[in-house]
């Protein structure tokens, strides 16, 4: 007796790329960001482009572009690296902003605190030129539990 078993239906955030996160997140590719895996390492670009500029006198990147960029890599660290069936939802989110963010591209990688039964802690560095100069960090709590 044979039967035929439909193999099981692949995960919605199992991505065979990075990139694959975003697929959910139209604001990120509005934005343009990027994902790169190295290991278990994520790391999120956001390549210049002239709409992502708030203050065109300066001119420095909106404030705005760079907390949703750095809120997006929180979102897809978390999503890789739990391997969650739903993007989590922020909970709290809070940008400290220390730099002003120059026409150039711009670079992120989230480190997740602790993942609960249902909240998780994530915290962003976003830079450009040093890695040790970040322009702007994030600190977010998600949920991750879902709610079926």
């Amino acid at each position: 007796m044979t039967q035929d078993i439909e193999p099981a239906p692949l995960h919605p955030i199992a991505p065979a790329s990075p990139d694959a996160v975003l697929h959910d997140m139209p604001f990120a590719r509005f934005l343009g960001v990027k994902l790169a895996l190295a290991g278990d390492e994520l790391t999120a670009h956001l390549p210049y482009a002239p709409h992502l500029i708030g203050n065109p006198m300066i001119p420095a990147l909106h404030g705005g572009v760079i907390g949703a960029f750095m809120e997006i890599t929180a979102m897809a660290q978390l999503a890789l690296s739990e391997k969650i069936g739903h993007l989590p939802k922020p909970i709290d989110v809070s940008v400290q902003y220390l730099r002003s963010g120059k026409p150039v591209e711009t670079f992120a990688r989230a480190i997740v605190n602790r993942v609960g039964k249902t909240v998780a802690n994530v915290e962003v560095q976003a830079w450009q030129d040093l890695r040790g100069e970040p322009i702007a960090t994030l600190q977010a709590h998600f949920l991750v539990a879902s709610r079926d």
